[in-house]
């Protein structure tokens, strides 16, 4: 289960960047752009994803659950803001904002990846499948 949410997470990330660099790469982390992503969010839903990746890959390393925890609940917030991203990008795919050129399968593979890696985590963590 916790290789499984490790590759899970990897496969989120990958969609996570092309996002991220098509957002940027449009200008939309700059002030003026028309993007509906305010880049604090952006960049904490990032940074944050991260930040939880490394500690999944420490506890795989340690097999320390408390380690376990921590990634998951560094990935709550990494969902609330994941899930407030996807309510404005929808309102903006047919708009001139930096996002609306996200294509659907890249948004809808992060989520549906970023969702099975937040489930896969919690259940590593409680320690289902051990």
């Amino acid at each position: 289960m916790a290789v499984a949410a490790l590759i899970t997470w990897l496969i989120t990330a990958v969609g996570g960047f092309i996002m991220l660099f098509r957002w940027m790469g449009g200008g939309g982390h700059k002030p003026g752009s028309g993007s509906r992503l305010p880049a604090s969010l952006v960049f904490a839903h990032a940074g944050l994803a991260v930040v939880g990746l490394v500690l999944w890959i420490i506890y795989l390393a340690t097999d320390t659950t408390g380690i376990a925890w921590a990634a998951f609940v560094v990935l709550l917030p990494v969902a609330l803001a994941g899930f407030t991203m996807f309510a404005r990008w929808l309102s903006t795919r047919t708009g001139s904002a930096p996002e609306s050129g996200f294509p659907m399968a890249i948004v809808l593979g992060h989520g549906l990846f970023a969702a099975t890696t937040l489930v896969l985590v919690l259940l590593a963590a409680v320690g289902v499948g051990e």
